[in-house]
């Protein structure tokens, strides 16, 4: 008799470990259903416990640029793993990969490794603090910055209201400085600054917000968030965690750049893509601020594990095969062929549908107009947006099982699969026009 392993796995992890995963979005607690417990991915595909094959288009949610499994970047992390794991001592590789990284991004002078973006969030947050002098920090709602404890609030229905914890475990008092606004909202962001200017430490946001699936920060308000910050002595901090080099060699903040000359974030806080799929983050900024941090200067901030040769051997071939001629524009073409196809067949459908992307970043809305802020976001139709999910995983589909995440598409998709994904999606959206 055939057996569900997906279902034996689950219950028997739920057992062992909270909720039967170790990152709560894999529990499909938002969807429904069973996880898919990943046997192997190669390419554009992983295959499940009981061996059928998924098209990924979450992508280890975001570092899979070139798919999984790429030549190159298997060979340098083999390469790497014969000579040691880890040394808790320099190595020649960090210096490689931070020199890579820089010369992308050119708003960073110096730039710190570590080993998780929360982890690179936090260090952002108090490297801003102690350069400053000031304790109060700026968020938006729905962008989500990790779970460091001061960064798990969530906004207040009023103006420049300061948050209150969304998580059990953190104190009131953690988050007592932490004031949270809403995304794309110029008149709130003025009067928070004319309140809290002079007090604020750093703003810190997603340029495109990947945690309300996709959305962008307007080009108006971006612009007032860069002029605020330079008018009060405000550090703006690009999250590109998910967007840095996913959008563009030069991360959304080169996106942004190229509309409005000039534009640079103060610091930035970078992962996912620069470790290819291993555990490798980083924070970066100008030198003056960098070096406030020790042993230069007075802020603390250490890891046994940051910089480690595997991960930044993973990396570096990462970074190497993303910077050739022609990869940000074919990875462009792709991901906006799957959202025009998708758009089309649910216009044939008689869906409600809208999507967007930015180079192998994608997103999509079971509504007729893109969203601004989260809490139009908020106004899906989880049911909707459940039958949809389960329409594609049946077929073979693998998308974020939440509709708050944004997708992923590599440079192992192909037309063909993109054709098979938009196929499947046809067959799903009759479901929701029933």
């Amino acid at each position: 008799m055939a057996t569900n392993r997906n279902l034996d796995l689950f219950e028997r992890a739920k057992r062992v470990i909270p909720g039967g995963v170790n990152s709560p979005v894999r529990a499909f607690k938002a969807v429904g259903g069973t996880p898919r417990f990943v046997k192997r991915a190669q390419g554009a595909y992983f295959w499940d416990a009981d061996g059928k094959r998924y098209i990924d288009y979450i992508g280890s949610w975001g570092p899979m640029i070139l798919g999984h499994g790429h030549t190159a970047v298997l060979e340098a992390v083999q390469k790497a793993a014969l000579d040691g794991f880890s040394f808790g001592a320099p190595t020649e590789r960090e210096v490689e990969l931070a020199e890579a990284i820089l010369a992308q991004v050119p708003s960073m002078d110096m730039v710190r490794l570590v080993s998780s973006g929360t982890e690179a969030g936090m260090s952002a947050i108090r490297l801003a603090r102690g350069a400053t002098g000031r304790s109060k920090i700026l968020k938006f709602e729905g962008c989500y910055h990790g779970h460091a404890d001061a960064l798990l609030v969530k906004a207040g229905s009023g103006l420049a209201t300061f948050g209150n914890p969304t998580s059990a475990g953190v104190p009131p008092e953690v988050v007592q400085h932490t004031l949270v606004l809403e995304y794309n909202n110029i008149p709130q962001l003025e009067e928070a600054f004319a309140l809290h200017g002079k007090e604020l430490a750093c703003l810190m946001m997603e340029p495109i917000a990947g945690n309300m699936n996709f959305v962008r920060a307007s080009l108006p308000f971006m612009q007032r968030c860069r002029e605020l910050c330079t008018e009060y002595g405000v550090l703006l901090v690009f999250d590109e965690v998910m967007t840095g080099f996913r959008v563009a060699l030069g991360s959304a903040q080169a996106v942004y750049a190229r509309s409005l000359p000039g534009f640079a974030p103060d610091m930035t806080v970078l992962g996912k893509v620069i470790g290819g799929g291993m555990p490798l983050a980083a924070f970066g900024g100008k030198r003056e601020v960098m070096e406030q941090l020790a042993p230069l200067g007075p802020v603390y901030q250490a890891g046994t594990l940051s910089g480690n040769p595997v991960a930044t051997a993973c990396g570096l071939a990462t970074l190497t095969e993303i910077s050739k001629p022609g990869f940000y524009e074919e990875l462009g073409r792709k991901a906006q062929l799957l959202i025009s196809g998708l758009k089309a067949e649910a216009d044939k459908a008689g869906v409600d549908f809208c999507g967007d992307s930015e180079g192998g970043m994608f997103g999509f809305f079971l509504f007729k107009d893109l969203p601004q802020n989260y809490a139009r976001v908020m106004t899906t139709d989880n049911t909707r947006f459940n039958t949809l999910f389960h329409g594609l995983l049946d077929r073979g589909i693998y998308i974020a099982p939440a509709l708050y995440e944004a997708g992923f598409i590599s440079a192992a998709h192909t037309d063909a699969d993109i054709a098979d994904t938009v196929s499947a999606a046809a067959e799903a959206f009759a479901l929701l026009s029933r």
